[in-house]
């Protein structure tokens, strides 16, 4: 009987172990489980990451890139006011002699008429008689010669193109520099005429020739 109940126990025992080792080997399955699906998921987090850093590197340089081209654009339409004032200046200057020729934009592309731009430049808007409809409309499209009164080439390395318009005009009586009148003295006799500027509102979009994405657009108000 002895021996029996040893041999029970032996076999209770042995049962035993092989229970505590099946949840040993269970638990110990689950842990290396959830530790696979912890690396999976840091993983996934520092690729999000990764990802993210690379986006932004790039947007930023992009973004800097785009600026650049704006500011280069924009100092361009900048450099192309300047040229539409001298045209201004000349033909203020010089009415009677420019009455009817327009030589010093030989250098420009005017696809609006010479008695509509001359309107534009002596005249108040309400007196364009010489010009289309929608010659105070502020679009500029380079495509259509019809929505501008000039168009340039400014730049060596990188040419760019100017299209300019003048879309409004307050007419005054101001003209070229004459210098000093009257000796330059007070006088009480003989009134002076008080002097009125004209004043334009010109619309231009500069871009570059070559890329016509590339392009910055200028309102101005112009005082002559």
């Amino acid at each position: 009987m002895e021996g029996i109940h040893n041999s029970c126990q032996a076999d209770k025992s042995e049962i035993d172990m092989e229970r505590q080792m099946s949840k040993f080997k269970i638990q110990n399955s689950n842990e290396k489980g959830i530790a696979l699906v912890m690396v999976l998921l840091l993983s996934v987090m520092a690729l999000a990451i990764m990802a993210a850093l690379i986006y932004m590197l790039t947007a930023g340089t992009q973004i800097s890139g785009a600026q650049k081209r704006y500011k280069t654009a924009l100092e361009a339409g900048i450099g192309g006011s300047d040229i539409i004032y001298q045209v201004i200046a000349a033909r203020i200057d010089n009415p009677d002699t420019l009455e009817n020729d327009f030589n010093f934009l030989s250098n420009i592309d005017v696809p609006t008429s010479q008695a509509c731009l001359k309107n534009k430049l002596l005249l108040a808007t309400g007196s364009w008689a010489s010009c289309a409809a929608d010659a105070t409309t502020m679009t500029i499209d380079p495509t259509d010669n019809a929505t501008y009164d000039m168009m340039f080439d400014i730049g060596a390395e990188t040419p760019y193109r100017v299209y300019a318009k003048i879309v409004d005009t307050i007419p005054g009586n101001s003209g070229g520099d004459v210098g000093l009148t009257k000796g330059g003295a007070l006088e009480s006799a003989g009134a002076q005429v008080v002097s009125k500027p004209f004043f334009y509102t010109i619309e231009i979009n500069a871009e570059t020739r070559d890329n016509p994405v590339e392009r910055a657009k200028l309102s101005i108000l112009y005082e002559y």
